[in-house]
C-alpha cells in the first residue's frame, strides 16, 4: 500500500461503521426491551444484529462518498491519484477489447461496438487497440448467424490505422466467462499490454477507454480499473426506474468504498481495464472442491490479484460507461439469483491461503449482500409470531423509529446521491433541472419501496432451496423489451402474492398498528402480479417517456 494515510482512513471509516452498527443494535433493543425480550424477539434481535453489518456499511459508504462529493474539486482524481498523472492522448501500447457473447442478438451488440471503434480511429488511437469477440455460442444455427453478421460487420473495417476485428468462438464453454476470457489471453492475446472487458450489453465511449488506458499507463502496478457503469437510456418503466436509483446510490457508494479501499477495489467483471500478464499469472480459477465452475468469477479475480500485491482501483466516474439491465422483473429476478448462487460460493473461497484481509472482507461483503435476504425474511415472519403473540410488549413507537433507521441506512447510498445531485445545480441540469430530477427520484423511491421487499423475498426464497440442488443456470438473459401477460406473472410470482396476503392477514389480526408497521414489507408482496405486469406494460412505459420522468443525462442528450 503506497498511501500512507491508508491505516488512518481505514480506521476512521471502520470506526463510523462500528457507530452506525451500535446505534441500529440500540434502537432494535430499546423498541423490545420494554416488555422484557421473549425468546421470539431474542430471535429478532439476533437476526437484526447479523443483518447490521451491511446495513452500517451501506450508510459509512454513503456518507464518506456524500461528503467527498460535495466538498472534492475532482471526485474521481481524490479517490484514484493515477488519474491525475495519465498522460494524454494515444496510447503507447496495444489494448485487446475483449467482448464475450453467447447466443446473442448481434443486432444489437455490434452498433455500439462500431461507434467505439469510429471514436478510436477519430481519435488517431485506432492502431493501438484491437476488437475480439469470444464466443461461447453453443447452438449451431445461432452461430452460423453470430458468424454472418461479425463477417458483414468487419468488412468495412480494419483499414491502415483502423482498429482490426477478430472472431473466435470455442466448441465448448469450459469456465463459462471467466474460462473464455482466460483461453483468450493464453491463445488470442498476442502482445497486447491490456484488455477491456466488455459485455454483450455494454456501451463505452473512445474518451472513456482511453483514459482507462491512461490510467494503467500511469501506474505500472495497476492490475485493474473498474470504471462505473450506468444504466443505457431504458424505454420500459422497469429498468428506466431502477437504475435512476441504482445510478445514484452506486455514485455515493463506489466514491466512499474507493476512499478507503484504495487497491484493494472492486472488479465487477465487464466496463474494467486489467493488466494481461498479471491477470494471466494469478487469477485463473480452479474448479471448486466439489468439481463445480466458479460462477462469480470477478470478484475472486480481483482478490487474487491484490493477494498477490497488485493493486486493484475503482474509477468512480459515470461518463461514457453504460450497460443495458434487466428489461422487466423476471429477468431481474432470475439474474439476481445467478449472482446469488455465485456469491454464495465465496463460503468455501475464505479459506483460500495468501488471502489479504481486505480480500477477505470483500468475499464476505458479497456474501452479506445475499444473506442478508433470508435475514430479513426470518426477522418479518418472527414479528408475525410476536405480533399474534401480543408483542411481547414491544414498544411500537421506538419500533417505527427502529425500522425508519434500518430503512434509511439501507437506502442511505442512493439518498445520498440524490442529494448531491439536488445540491448541485450543474449536475442537476444534465437532468433538466432539479424539478425534473425530484419527479424521477420519487417515482423511483415510490416503485423500489414496494418492490425492494418482494426481490428480498425472492432471494430468500431462492437460497432457502439452493442447497437442495435448485439453481438458475447461467442462461443468456432476455435483453428486449416486452409486456408480460397476467398469467406469466402469476406462474412466476404467486408464492410471493401468498405470502404477502399471509403476512398482511397476521399483522391485521394483531393490531392496527402492527399492520401500519408492517405494510411497507408486505405490500409489494401482495401486489407483486400486478407490479411485474404494470413495470412491463408498453402503455405505462410510453407515459413516462413522453414525460421524461427518470430519464438520464444521455437519454436527454439524445433528444
Amino acid at each position: 500500500m503506497t498511501d500512507e494515510s491508508a491505516p488512518l482512513r481505514r480506521a476512521a471509516f471502520a470506526a463510523l461503521v462500528a457507530a452506525i452498527a451500535l446505534l441500529l443494535l440500540w434502537l432494535t433493543w430499546r423498541a423490545l426491551a420494554p416488555g422484557g425480550i421473549d425468546a421470539v424477539e431474542a430471535l429478532i434481535l439476533a437476526a437484526v444484529a447479523l443483518t447490521t453489518p451491511w446495513a452500517a456499511l451501506s450508510a459509512g459508504n454513503a456518507l464518506v462518498g456524500l461528503a467527498i462529493l460535495l466538498l472534492a474539486r475532482d471526485p474521481p482524481a481524490l479517490v484514484l491519484p493515477a488519474l491525475v498523472r495519465a498522460r494524454p492522448g494515444a496510447p503507447r501500447g496495444v489494448t485487446a477489447l475483449v467482448v464475450c457473447i453467447r447466443n446473442e442478438a448481434m443486432e444489437a451488440v455490434l452498433p455500439p461496438l462500431a461507434t467505439l471503434l469510429d471514436g478510436l480511429e477519430a481519435a488517431g488511437a485506432g492502431g493501438r487497440f484491437r476488437l475480439w469477440l469470444l464466443s461461447d455460442t453453443q447452438d449451431a444455427a445461432a452461430a452460423a448467424a453470430e458468424e454472418a453478421a461479425i463477417r458483414a460487420f468487419t468488412a468495412g473495417r480494419g483499414g491502415s490505422g483502423g482498429v482490426s476485428v477478430h472472431h473466435r468462438r470455442r466448441m465448448r464453454n469450459t469456465g463459462f466467462k471467466a474460462g473464455n476470457v482466460m483461453d483468450f489471453l493464453d491463445h488470442h492475446a498476442g502482445d497486447a499490454e491490456f484488455f477491456l472487458t466488455l459485455d454483450a450489453d455494454s456501451a463505452m465511449t473512445a474518451e472513456a477507454v482511453l483514459r482507462l488506458v491512461a490510467v494503467m499507463e500511469a501506474d505500472p502496478r495497476l492490475a485493474i480499473v473498474q470504471q462505473l457503469i450506468v444504466g443505457r437510456p431504458a424505454t420500459a418503466a422497469f429498468p428506466r426506474l431502477f437504475q435512476f436509483g441504482m445510478r445514484a446510490g452506486m455514485r455515493a457508494w463506489a466514491t466512499g468504498q474507493a476512499w478507503w479501499q484504495l487497491d484493494a477495489g472492486p472488479y465487477w467483471g465487464h466496463n474494467a481495464i486489467l493488466r494481461c500478464e498479471p491477470f494471466r499469472r494469478h487469477a485463473r480459477l480452479e474448479p471448486l472442491p466439489d468439481g463445480s465452475a466458479i460462477l462469480s468469477h470477478d470478484m475472486v479475480e480481483s482478490v487474487r490479484l491484490q493477494a498477490a500485491g497488485w493493486r486493484v482501483r475503482c474509477l468512480p466516474a459515470e461518463e461514457g460507461s453504460l450497460e443495458a439491465n434487466p428489461p422487466a422483473m423476471p429477468e431481474f429476478l432470475r439474474r439476481d439469483e445467478r449472482w446469488g448462487a455465485g456469491n454464495m460460493q465465496y463460503w468455501q473461497l475464505l479459506k483460500l491461503p495468501n488471502l489479504t484481509p481486505l480480500g477477505r472482507l470483500q468475499l464476505v461483503q458479497a456474501i452479506l449482500l445475499f444473506l442478508g435476504a433470508p435475514l430479513h425474511a426470518l426477522v418479518l415472519a418472527l414479528a408475525a409470531v410476536s405480533a399474534l403473540g401480543g408483542g411481547g410488549g414491544a414498544s411500537m413507537g421506538a419500533l417505527a423509529l427502529a425500522v425508519a433507521a434500518h430503512w434509511l441506512c439501507h437506502f442511505s447510498p442512493k439518498l445520498a446521491g440524490y442529494a448531491q445531485v439536488l445540491l448541485r445545480p450543474r449536475v442537476a441540469a444534465a437532468y433538466g433541472g432539479r424539478l425534473a430530477f425530484a419527479r424521477g427520484a420519487a417515482a423511483e423511491l415510490a416503485f423500489m419501496s414496494l418492490f425492494e421487499p418482494l426481490s428480498t423475498l425472492n432471494k430468500a426464497m431462492f437460497l432457502a432451496t439452493l442447497p437442495f440442488g435448485r439453481r438458475t443456470g447461467w442462461l443468456p438473459q432476455n435483453r428486449a423489451d416486452r409486456g408480460i401477460p397476467w398469467r406469466d406473472a402469476a406462474r412466476l410470482l404467486w408464492p410471493h402474492t401468498l405470502v404477502g396476503v399471509a403476512l398482511t392477514l397476521v399483522f391485521a389480526a394483531a393490531s392496527l398498528p402492527a399492520l401500519l408497521l408492517a405494510l411497507p414489507f408486505t405490500l409489494g408482496m401482495v401486489l407483486a402480479i400486478p407490479l411485474c405486469v404494470w413495470s412491463a406494460d408498453p402503455g405505462i412505459s410510453a407515459w413516462l417517456r413522453a414525460r421524461r420522468i427518470a430519464a438520464t443525462p444521455e437519454e436527454l442528450a439524445a433528444g
